[in-house]
């Protein structure tokens, strides 16, 4: 069995630098990943967004939600996105990636100048919402990538640059597929990218 191996804070802090080269505009999905129940993971060809159910097939609906008052599922926390290249960073082998549980792995600058909650995105030929609804690392992060990656995305820094990826919404019903382009299509207050 290969032993886990976690990132050390100094790797962390390095590897940031390649993060901060995100594309800013137009990226591309790198893995799609479906949650069918807690702790499993799917790693999918293609997968239907859908305003109604998210990532068609994950358990987001049925698993509720602790933010909503009668325990329902969030809307505005119906899908996460997550920085690749943070993943690709944190997990340290490509194996590991789908345990951090988002389902779009995206190669986009998530950060919250550049996609600040309202901003729509272009995925595949679906189209997402990023909500204003923090996505913050937990125990469970911890313990699967290490307390130096969950002190990373939880501070400062990371909340800014949003290492730990995004909360969206569907809005527009479409198909998703790894190497597919992620459009940043407006920005709010701001003017949507040529």
């Amino acid at each position: 069995m290969t032993a886990t191996v976690q990132r050390s804070w100094p790797e962390l802090l390095a590897g940031l630098d390649d993060v901060r080269r995100s594309p800013r505009d137009r990226g591309r999905v790198v893995l799609v990943v479906r949650r069918p129940d807690v702790d499993r993971r799917e790693l999918l060809a293609e997968a239907q967004l859908s305003p109604a159910e998210g990532l068609v097939g994950d358990g987001w609906r049925a698993r509720g939600s602790r933010h909503t008052p009668d325990g329902s599922a969030d809307p505005d926390r119906q899908l996460t996105l997550m920085n690749a290249r943070v993943v690709a960073l944190l997990a340290a082998q490509p194996q590991r990636q789908a345990l951090a549980g988002d389902q779009l792995y995206v190669d986009i600058d998530l950060s919250e100048d550049n996609v600040p909650a309202g901003t729509r995105l272009a995925v595949g030929r679906a189209v997402v919402e990023v909500t204003d609804r923090p996505h913050l690392g937990c125990a469970k992060f911890g313990e699967r990538f290490g307390v130096d990656a969950l002190r990373l995305v939880n501070s400062a820094e990371g909340r800014r640059l949003r290492l730990r990826g995004v909360n969206a919404r569907v809005v527009v019903a479409g198909v998703v597929r790894p190497g597919d382009p992620v459009v940043r299509l407006s920005t709010v207050g701001g003017p949507s990218p040529d």
